[in-house]
């Protein structure tokens, strides 16, 4: 009996505990459906307690679609760890039996050029999106709630929210770096809890859970599309157009909470109506404010975050008719951290995040019909603007890159933007482009204001402060010819689609030699693709001319040779090598019977030069950037298939260098390596072998004097150093004078080893530091300089302009020794998205052997 008391005791006093605890969070939509279990009583632990990894949050999410009927689960991709993207759709019985004739209705009303003045017997479409930062944990906690209560909740009210809006609920937009996160502060949670700000808990290792696997901001790639994640969420997005979309984040841990609207200079952009700021964002802030003043949290608005930039999750939507919304909580990072207010728990910040998850349903459902005439009218409107333009349409093309066509034309489908052929050649201010080879966007559809994104450049702004980048014409990321039409071309083609294939010219198996030119993206890729095959390759030093199929082709510096009387496997093998690389990167391969060239070079010239295969580490971890390790992992892995060895800063002094021939160093501080190590690397270049440093690593070689390079520096006047500024603008003076991330031209040497491939000397290059490369003394060093008027796109002061672009280099190469350090002042790779300097990067992996300065 006695032991019979004390398990009623127990049993007693955990359930008065488990129900206090969820009542911190949803009191107020009592009574619950007991047939649905609480996440508490599913995960068997109070939320906020642990952080929940991806996979019990999906099975969580899972049950609550297979017990409840207001709910479907709704699978949408996966990630590069294998991880599932998922959407748990939340709404009345009716509405879900009716989807497929709802969403057809909905988009009737996004897309049709119709008037509909009653929205009545339509439901608001709400996209609630949580943590796109693994790191920034609160929101899935809270989507977990936010779902439990939607489904279990028998508050009238409730019940209300589910007839009058279908809610798409994506728990996790980043599950890969999520768990890195979870894991991280679940091994390391303290008991009792530390709050101590410098406690591991609160201090992830590197790379940190913020990026995905291959540490690319999915935050920033909404636009360029490049990481399967969002390319699932581009795919679910226009599938569906919902009227609302949240953006829930966290912020530093001092901070307290931050909703829209955002900083209003920053916001108003030259594409996104104004009224999605002024009338729709104030509608929903109103919401926020009463619940937010209810259970006595402090918040603010309009201070900061800006609007500009279209890629991120709170802005993509506003190009679309959605009003885009952004939550900013003030960070645990861990389940309880000091402030100078007084600790913050993680349950806290989860409980913010779920009320507001509610003030969103409300204020959503209570502006239905605004949210609706607004969206009915984005799209109609977009056409009428069109149609008010001077420009009619942008014509684009590659002459010699057929695969840097079709990316770029798969970018532009990817957010639906229509793209024709053309049926004739046109010619733009003595521009040529070919009909087979170009094409052309309409400014008048519904994409329009996508149109603009996508080729507009500008030189004004109304701020000077960015919390991203301030450019983002994606034309020039693909270095990408392109010019504005006033009027439509007479002879347009076929609509382009997906299905239109790269069309190959066929080659036959030759007993003498195949040429294969460097001008296509991929080409690193193919000679990547026949050096793991045993297949020797030269390269060519000087064009030449040589004749293929009774025709002649003109072959560029770059161009492989691969000459079958020199290999190691058969004539036969060697076709079949080929004929499978062809296929694979969609690249010609031109098979010729004869050495003799009709101009230039024969292809026994000793200006054909044997290539080795690249065997590259990069140093990661410590100080090093992982966004620009990410993109070169990303880049060689996932693009040249080729494998790169990721060795940390922490046992490089241990490292056999012997493996390896090329060294890449991105930005970093690179603390760790000793002047023992500087001279490891220094006597390992001298060898023969090539180091690559990227922005602030080469900063770091010429101060730690690897090379005998300098940086510019510009020394202010006495009269600018004593000059007084106002304590207040400070933030404004520094933003004036940084690069925040803009697009600058430069004359590239297309006659050196790392300017291979291009056929043009000016190409676009995206800067968003202040490294200034000094022109090298050496005059064949200096591969690429910035041009005497380099600005194309973006914010950057005239005295930045005067003082550095004007003097400065952007690629520099210092031979020491047989070896060299090829030095980029810009990121060739930011953001996976630079497909314009990808090539200049790989050329220094390819044919950094083959540079010898004079």
């Amino acid at each position: 009996m006695t032991n019979t008391r004390i398990l009623l005791v127990i049993f007693t006093f955990f359930f008065s505990y488990l129900s206090f605890s969820q009542s911190y969070f949803y009191k107020e939509y009592a009574p619950f459906n007991e047939n649905i279990p609480s996440p508490e009583e599913f995960l068997e632990y109070g939320i906020g307690d642990y952080h929940t990894r991806h996979d019990l949050v999906v099975a969580y999410i899972t049950k609550l679609s297979e017990l409840s009927n207001n709910a479907i689960l709704q699978p949408y991709g996966k990630t590069n760890e294998n991880r599932k993207l998922i959407n748990l759709v939340i709404s009345s019985q009716n509405n879900l039996k009716n989807l497929e004739n709802l969403k057809e209705k909905h988009l009737q009303v996004v897309h049709k050029d119709i008037d509909i003045k009653d929205f009545s017997d339509l439901p608001i479409f709400i996209n609630l999106g949580y943590n796109v930062h693994g790191n920034e944990p609160s929101g899935t906690e809270a989507a977990l709630l936010t779902a439990y209560v939607l489904l279990a909740s028998e508050n009238p009210k409730v019940k209300e929210y589910l007839k009058e809006a279908i809610i798409f609920l994506d728990p996790v937009i980043n599950p890969d770096g999520r768990d890195r996160h979870t894991n991280w502060v679940n091994t390391f949670k303290g008991s009792p809890l530390i709050a101590d700000k410098y406690d591991i808990e609160h201090n992830e290792a590197w790379p940190r859970g913020r990026t995905n696997h291959y540490w690319f901001d999915l935050n920033r790639d909404l636009l360029l599309a490049v990481q399967p994640e969002s390319n699932a969420k581009l795919n679910w997005y226009h599938e569906w157009y919902p009227n609302v979309v949240t953006d829930f984040h966290e912020m530093g841990t001092n901070s307290t909470f931050f909703f829209e609207p955002k900083q209003l200079s920053a916001s108003l952009t030259p594409v996104t109506p104004i009224e999605n700021y002024t009338v729709l964002n104030n509608a929903f802030a109103k919401f926020f404010t009463a619940d937010l003043d209810k259970i006595k949290s402090l918040y603010f608005t309009k201070e900061k975050y800006d609007a500009t930039y279209p890629g991120y999750g709170s802005t993509y939507g506003d190009l679309h008719g959605s009003l885009s919304l952004l939550f900013e909580q003030a960070s645990s990072r861990g389940h309880v951290q000091e402030t100078p207010t007084g600790n913050i728990t993680f349950k806290f910040t989860i409980r913010n995040q779920f009320v507001t998850s509610f003030s969103t349903i409300k204020a959503a459902i209570s502006n239905k019909e605004l949210l609706y005439s607004y969206q009915n009218n984005f799209f109609k409107s977009s056409i009428e603007k069109a149609s008010e333009s001077k420009i009619k349409g942008y014509v684009f093309g590659d002459d010699y890159d057929k695969n840097i066509n079709k990316s770029f034309i798969d970018l532009l489908l990817k957010h639906k933007i229509k793209v024709y052929d053309l049926e004739d050649d046109i010619i733009v201010e003595n521009k040529k482009y070919r009909k087979d080879k170009s094409y052309f966007v309409p400014t008048k559809q519904a994409q329009y204001l996508m149109v603009r994104t996508m080729f507009e450049t500008y030189n004004k702004y109304r701020d000077s402060v960015f919390y991203d980048a301030s450019s983002w014409s994606l034309a020039n990321f693909y270095n990408m010819n392109y010019s504005p039409l006033k009027k439509i071309p007479q002879y347009l083609g076929e609509l382009t689609s997906k299905t239109n294939k790269i069309t190959l010219e066929k080659f036959s198996k030759s007993n003498y030699a195949y040429l294969i030119s460097w001008d296509d993206y991929y080409a690193p890729a193919i000679l990547n693709y026949l050096h793991n095959k045993g297949v020797i390759v030269k390269t060519a030093t000087k064009p030449f001319k040589v004749s293929v199929k009774n025709s002649s082709v003109q072959l560029e510096r770059g161009s492989l040779l691969i000459a079958v009387g020199i290999q190691n496997v058969s004539e036969e093998s060697l076709y079949t090598i080929l004929k499978e690389a062809s296929e694979k990167f969609k690249i010609d391969v031109n098979a010729v019977k004869t050495g003799f060239s009709l101009q230039g070079i024969d292809l026994g010239s000793s200006n054909f030069i044997t290539l080795e295969k690249p065997k590259a580490m990069m140093l990661v971890e410590g100080g090093v950037s992982a966004y620009e390790a990410g993109e070169v992992w990303h880049l060689l892995e996932q693009r040249m298939q080729m494998p790169i060895s990721k060795i940390p800063e922490r046992i490089f002094y241990r490292t056999d260098l012997r493996k390896y021939n090329v060294i890449i160093m991105v930005s970093g501080y690179y603390n760790l390596l000793n002047e023992k190590s500087r001279q490891k690397i220094r006597d390992w270049v001298a060898q023969g072998n090539t180091l690559i440093t990227i922005r602030t690593a080469s900063s770091w070689a010429i101060r730690n004097k690897l090379v005998k390079e300098k940086l510019v520096v510009h020394k202010n006047s006495e009269k600018d150093s004593l000059e007084r500024l106002n304590y207040g603008e400070s933030r404004e003076h520094l933003g004036r004078n940084s690069i925040g991330g803009a697009i600058f031209k430069v004359d590239l040497d297309i006659t050196h080893p790392i300017g291979y491939g291009y056929h043009n000397r000016e190409l676009p290059v995206y800067k968003n530091n202040r490294v200034w490369l000094a022109p090298s003394k050496n005059k064949f060093s200096t591969v690429a300089k910035y041009t005497k008027n380099p600005h194309i796109d973006g914010y950057v002061t005239k005295e930045n302009l005067d003082n550095y672009f004007t003097q400065s280099a952007s690629i520099i190469v210092n031979q020491i020794g047989k070896g060299r350090v090829v030095m980029f002042a810009d990121n060739p790779n930011f953001r996976g998205a630079w497909y314009g300097t990808n090539k200049l990067f790989m050329n220094a992996i390819f044919f950094g052997s083959i540079i010898s300065i004079p």
